[in-house]
């Protein structure tokens, strides 16, 4: 899906790209797909901020998307590919057999009209879902399962894949996009191949007001706040600090290990930072 260039008729358009949706094929979500998603402005339950620099946006309609991929042995045909407003990659509508619909993320390289199964013994192509130990070290894999059966949690924004890279001990080593690799348990389903809309990280927000429509309000320095809003707050003229970077309540920012998950580290073979 190529992106599309405007001429310079002010300076942010100068610079600003966005995708041109080509291969988009239906506009309107699936209405039986589609469930309510309430603005938060980045607040909890007690109205608290808990999110900083979150609020405003368009009205998004949230899509219920089949990550577990649990329709076993029932094959379906792509009927459409669809925009997400709540995540990078694109969406395929599935008709399944049967009559049911289910949206899956779609995979790079499945045509309209293919066909699809999640099944133990389905063939190695785009879309299809099948668990690690049926699928030959390699290929590469999308929406990975972290627990067997949990539902695909990893892998799953536009245009990354993880690579299989081989067998030990009932686990398979997976190669991540961010370089590290890991040990999953050979039980866990993954969907082959990459995930769709590959030219999402050529887009150029170009202007403020487009991260307006995101949600995404102005995130300012606590440098240029006073002593009382922020630890590096206050001083006379442009001050740079005078401390390592913190947070507003003092924690460490810039490159502190907060990784408190001793048990999984295990799995984790080789770290994506050395």
């Amino acid at each position: 899906m190529p992106t599309k260039h405007f001429n310079p008729t002010t300076p942010s358009r100068r610079f600003i790209t966005q995708l041109d949706f080509s291969d988009l094929t239906k506009k309107k979500p699936e209405k039986s797909l589609v469930e309510a998603k309430p603005a938060t402005g980045g607040r909890n339950n007690y109205g608290r901020i808990t999110s900083r620099f979150r609020g405003g946006g368009h009205k998004q309609k949230y899509r219920v998307v089949d990550f577990r991929r649990d329709k076993r042995d029932v094959p379906g045909k792509v009927a459409a590919f669809e925009y997400d407003p709540n995540r990078s990659a694109h969406l395929a509508l599935i008709h399944y057999t049967d009559g049911e619909k289910r949206y899956i993320l779609a995979p790079l390289g499945v045509a309209l009209g293919a066909m699809i199964v999640a099944s133990e013994t389905a063939d190695i192509q785009p879309g299809n879902a099948l668990p690690l130990k049926r699928i030959p070290a390699g290929t590469s894999v999308h929406n990975v399962e972290v627990r067997p059966l949990a539902g695909g949690k990893l892998v799953r924004s536009a245009g990354s894949m993880a690579q299989l890279v081989g067998f030990e001990g009932g686990y398979a080593q997976l190669k991540m996009p961010s370089g590290e690799l890991r040990m999953m348990n050979e039980g866990c389903w993954a969907t082959i191949g990459q995930v769709g809309n590959i030219e999402h990280e050529n887009v150029k927000i170009g202007k403020a007001g487009r991260s307006r429509w995101l949600g995404k309000r102005p995130h300012n320095r606590g440098v240029s706040m006073n002593p009382v809003d922020h630890p590096l707050g206050g001083g006379e003229g442009k001050t740079s600090g005078g401390r390592h970077p913190v947070s507003p309540w003092g924690w460490k920012t810039k490159g502190k290990k907060t990784r408190n998950c001793k048990r999984t580290d295990r799995f984790i073979i080789r770290r994506r930072k050395k």
